[in-house]
């Protein structure tokens, strides 16, 4: 049987944290009093974290250690520890000792409660205004709005999931901070609570505002997944039928006028146009079709559901259900 707590955490370049830490981490779930593992990813670093992680793994067997090949990135970390935790619960969490690890055993009562998730939210956030805490409030607001899960604070790492729910997600790019927003296709109950955030003691960070384009972009892909992954026709279609329709009746007036007004229409820019609004329209009907195709061939290959069971009340299958006012 697994423990109650998997505690997932990517680490990059973090030798003078790494320690302490462990100490503050292993001091908090240890007066917890339930049990738990620690899930250290280390994403490629190369100034002695793992030499670290190994000695701390040694005196611990609670804290895992994952050391990936290369630096693969911050999602790619998360879901190598998601793939590997074997708690009910998952908690991640950044390795910059900026999150206080003292929040989980609230957060945890806070999801107990009947939440799904429950996200940090770091009101009083100790980084630079301009560079992290501006572009941070921006897609915030950007990220609530195109997925409708509206969070204070998407980009805090310090979030519990229900394990069930975290291990059927599949992360590429920078989507770990759009987890509750991925997840809400289930149809689960999210939470967000104020957490404590201090400054970085150690290092810098290893983010920048460059990481903004990427987001912006990822939040994309998660708004077509979010509406339009079983259905892509009905954007490329609806957009194809709007351009065709417009188009058409473009060339139809210029044909009339042709026809029945005996004017010239080869060299007039609006011909060009109409037929370019024809064919494209066409083309993103098309497809619109393959989209359909694609996005079967998807779900059915990975036994990915359409829907998603909260609970199930049912009979035992040896004995048949018996209905009110109905003799057997």
């Amino acid at each position: 049987m697994g423990p109650d707590l998997s505690v997932v955490i990517p680490l990059l370049d973090e030798a003078p944290n790494v320690e302490e830490l462990c100490r503050e981490l292993v001091e908090t779930l240890d007066a917890w009093g339930r049990t738990f593992e620690v899930v250290l990813v280390d994403d490629g670093s190369t100034d002695g974290t793992f030499e670290m992680l190994s000695r701390l793994h040694a005196a611990d067997a609670r804290l895992r250690v994952i050391r990936l090949r290369r630096n693969f990135g911050q999602t790619a970390a998360f879901a190598a520890g998601f793939a590997r935790a074997r708690g009910r619960l998952i908690v991640t969490a950044d390795g910059d000792l900026q999150n206080d690890l003292r929040d989980i055993p609230s957060m945890v009562d806070k999801l107990e409660e009947g939440n799904d998730i429950v996200c940090g939210w770091r009101k009083a956030r100790k980084d630079p205004w301009l560079s992290r805490r501006l572009p941070s409030v921006i897609a915030n607001a950007l990220i609530s709005r195109a997925t409708g899960v509206r969070l204070h604070d998407y980009g805090c790492s310090l979030k519990i999931f229900r394990a069930e729910v975290v291990k059927a997600i599949r992360l590429y790019g920078e989507m770990h901070r759009f987890i509750p927003a991925i997840a809400s296709e289930q149809g689960v109950r999210i939470a967000e609570v104020v957490v404590n955030h201090r400054p970085r003691r150690h290092g810098r960070s290893k983010y920048g505002i460059s990481r903004t384009v990427r987001v912006v972009l990822d939040l994309a892909t998660v708004k077509f997944l979010l509406s339009y992954s079983t259905r892509p026709l009905q954007i490329f279609g609806l957009v194809g039928l709007l351009m065709g329709t417009g188009g058409a009746a473009i060339t139809s007036y210029l044909g009339y006028i042709r026809l029945f007004g005996g004017q010239a229409i080869g060299d007039r820019p609006l011909l060009l146009f109409g037929i370019l609004l024809v064919f494209t329209g066409l083309q993103l009907v098309t497809l619109g079709l393959l989209a359909e195709m694609q996005a079967r061939t998807y779900h059915e290959s990975q036994g990915k559901p359409t829907y998603y069971i909260r609970e199930l009340l049912d009979s035992p299958v040896d004995e048949p259900a018996v209905l009110p006012g109905i003799r057997h």
